[in-house]
């Protein structure tokens, strides 16, 4: 039986490897080509080695411009986000040992959100990286907090999402006090626009800094694979194997909030990635974090992508925050993980 389990979870890895390549970048293609200005797949082909200097077609201008410019950059950072984010669902899973842990419902996002406003709003610092910084203090911030209240916890493995729910209502209360309070009225329609996911903004110095952020978490976490498979066991049995797991956890939250952060210092706080994706991950490659990690990666990306397509296309001439396409998407399936986690009588 565990033969066939393990065969069928090859099959389905290599099958995988095969063809998710191709998917993500027909999705950014396909992302790069429409618009209020549509562009065919084959000119974006041209005007994408055109820009790396492998080709020498003559096209429109304004096409190369657009799609090299302005869309190009805008899908990249949509599937770094998606998979920086799935990435961090999957880790948090691992180490909570609970399968609701994600950035967004354990409060980090907000707690990043409120270390960004922070520096929008009241001024402190100026430029990217302090942006970042201030999302990387307050995601650091709700941790602590998280923290704090799953110690005090009695029992219970549910007690660490009930401390993110608070959490992610202090954060976003204090996000909204300094808004209300401190932000002109145009301030406060941008940061709450923002609050709500945009790739609108997004070019290519965010690509690098999160093409940089991302991977080096990807292999942080791949370097740590074997470690969280024995953290779903607990805490004891990772120990008896020989694994540091104070250290360990220390070096896996740290690269949970640093993703976290950049990635809503650039497009704001997008929820639910981190919860969806590594469940349909672990369905395809089965629960192995070597192969789940990577693949958790890859399905984010993708879904990332569609999801700002989708939010370009569903309402005419507007686009919907990407926080709300993904939370559409989200909530229902948190609803379904809700019920099947219910105690059986």
């Amino acid at each position: 039986m565990m033969t066939r389990l393990f065969r069928g979870e090859t099959a389905g890895f290599a099958l995988f490897l095969l063809l998710s390549p191709a998917v993500l970048l027909l999705a950014i293609a396909v992302s790069a080509a429409i618009g209020d200005y549509t562009i065919s797949l084959r000119t974006v082909g041209l005007a994408v080695t055109n820009g790396l200097g492998l080709t020498d077609a003559e096209l429109p201008r304004i096409a190369e411009s657009v799609v090299w410019s302005l869309r190009l950059s805008r899908a990249l950072v949509a599937a770094l986000c998606g998979a920086g984010l799935a990435l961090c669902g999957a880790i948090l899973q691992a180490l909570l040992r609970n399968p609701l842990a994600e950035p967004f419902v354990l409060g980090v996002s907000a707690g990043a959100s409120t270390g960004a406003v922070c520096v929008i709003v009241l001024g402190i610092g100026a430029g990217a990286i302090s942006l970042s910084l201030g999302a990387f203090a307050g995601a650091f911030a709700a941790f602590a907090f998280v923290a704090l209240l799953s110690n005090g916890a009695t029992s219970g493995p549910n007690h660490t999402i009930l401390a993110g729910v608070a959490a992610s209502q202090l954060f976003n209360a204090l996000t909204s006090y300094i808004v209300s309070t401190s932000g002109n009225a145009q301030q406060a329609r941008d940061v709450m626009f923002w609050l709500l996911g945009s790739f609108g903004g997004a070019r290519w110095p965010d690509f690098h800094l999160l093409l940089v952020v991302v991977l080096a978490g990807l292999a942080i976490c791949i370097w740590t694979a074997r470690a969280l498979d024995a953290f779903t066991f607990g805490d004891e049995d990772a120990a008896s194997l020989g694994i540091p797991v104070t250290r360990i956890r220390l070096v896996l939250f740290a690269v949970t909030a640093m993703m976290t952060a950049t990635i809503v210092s650039i497009v704001g706080a997008v929820g639910f990635v981190g919860l969806v994706v590594p469940h349909a991950a672990r369905f395809i490659v089965g629960p192995i974090h070597m192969r789940l990690l990577p693949a958790s990666a890859v399905v984010g990306a993708i879904f990332m992508v569609l999801a700002d397509i989708f939010s370009r296309v569903v309402v005419p001439q507007q686009t919907v925050p990407i926080g709300v396409v993904t939370a559409l998407i989200g909530v229902p399936f948190f609803a379904i993980l809700l019920y099947r986690a219910r105690p059986q009588k």
